[in-house]
Formats: structure tokens, sequence, C-alpha cells
């Protein structure tokens, strides 16, 4: 046998030794911590599974008062949407205290859809641009059933300039102001939408529209 071949017998015979020592110190540890990895795989697993599962299930509920609501079944659909309300999962519980507003509005219940939305805007567990949506789900009803005041103090504070829903919020207190015979006022918040170069094209058309009737009701001295 070569010097060389010497060698590396010996230095192999040395790591097998080091690593036998290593395995004698740590191995207990070694073992414990991949049944750990296992295990914590096997949890996050199972975890999304659950929680897909539960998706899909408050998904189908949706749906299925969705299709109730659709074919007019306007009970039905509000108790299966309070019970998503109660019992569902991930969003689906917002969604259905939206939708259920929805449906009473849909079947008249005006004064109930705007209370409902209130109460969506109001609970501060609810993310804030839903709550935003609620408000002026709430402005747009009172636009037919309340007045200026009442859809003012839902819309206003989405009427700023930084606000997504600004070009909605202008609109029902535009209509608001309008059916008041506040023309002035319903003037100032169409123009507004047309001036904003950021309004939907289908907005900006109707507060164009709105601008000039308007501007054709206002007494000429």
């Amino acid at each position: 046998m070569s010097d060389d071949g010497f060698v590396r017998e010996v230095n192999e015979e040395l790591r097998q030794d080091q690593l036998k020592a290593v395995w004698r110190r740590y191995g207990m540890v070694i073992v414990a911590g991949v049944i750990l990895i296992l295990a914590g795989t096997a949890g996050y697993v199972g975890w999304n599974h659950w929680n897909e599962q539960r998706a899909n299930q408050s998904g189908d509920q949706y749906s299925a008062a969705l299709q109730l609501a659709n074919e007019g079944r306007t009970e039905e659909a509000l108790e299966a949407l309070g019970q998503l309300e109660a019992d569902g999962y991930g969003a689906y519980p917002v969604l259905a205290r939206m939708r259920a507003a929805t449906v009473r509005a849909e079947a008249g219940e005006y004064e109930a859809a705007v209370s409902a939305f209130d109460s969506v805007a109001a609970d501060s567990s609810v993310p804030g641009s839903i709550r935003d949506m609620a408000r002026l789900r709430a402005a747009l009803l009172l636009v037919d059933h309340g007045s200026y005041g009442d859809v003012a103090s839902r819309a206003e504070p989405l009427a700023d300039d930084a606000n997504a829903l600004r070009h909605g919020a202008r609109e029902a207190m535009g209509l608001a102001a309008w059916a008041a015979e506040d023309l002035d006022n319903a003037q100032r918040l169409f123009t507004m939408i047309v001036d904003d170069p950021a309004a939907p094209t289908n907005t900006r058309q109707r507060a164009e529209m709105m601008v000039e009737l308007i501007a054709g009701s206002i007494p000429r001295s």
C-alpha cells in the first residue's frame, strides 16, 4: 500500500470515528429535530387543507344564498345569509352582511337595508375599504329615501380627493342636493366629478349631463 493510500484510510477511519462520536452525543437531538420538522410539515398541510375546506364550504353556502335571492326567495336568502354571517369562514361573514342588506333593499325594505349597511360601516373589525363601501351603499339608498343631510352624513367622508370612492360619493350628494333643489351645491358637486381626470367615463358622462341640466334650470337674472 502506498503512503497516500494509507493516509486516505486513516483519514476515513478518523471521519467515521468523528461521525460516530457526533451521533452518540447528538443522535437523539437530530432524531427529535427530524420528527418535529415532519410533524410541523404535516400540521401545516393539515391546517391548510382544513382552511381550504372551510372556505369552500362557506363559498358554496354563499352561492346558494345568492341563488335564493335571484329566485326571489327573500326570506330563505336572508336566513341562509344570516347563518353564513354566524358560522362562515374568512371574508364570507362580512360579504353575507353586505349581501343581506342588498337583498333587503331589493325587497323594498329600505330602512332595514340602510341600518344594515350602517352597521357594517360602524364595525371596526371590518376592513376599512368594505366599511367605506357600506357607507356609500347606504348613501345611495338615501338619495331616494332620505334627506340631503342623511346622504351627506355618510358620503361626505368619502368625497375627499384621496378616496377611491369619491366619485360615487360626490354623485350621491349631487343627486340628493338636486332633489332638495339646492342647485348651486348640486352643480358644484357634479362639476368636481367632471373636472376629476380619474373619474370613470360613465360617471363623468352622467355628471356632465347633470351639469347641463342644472345650468338650464338655474334662473337667469
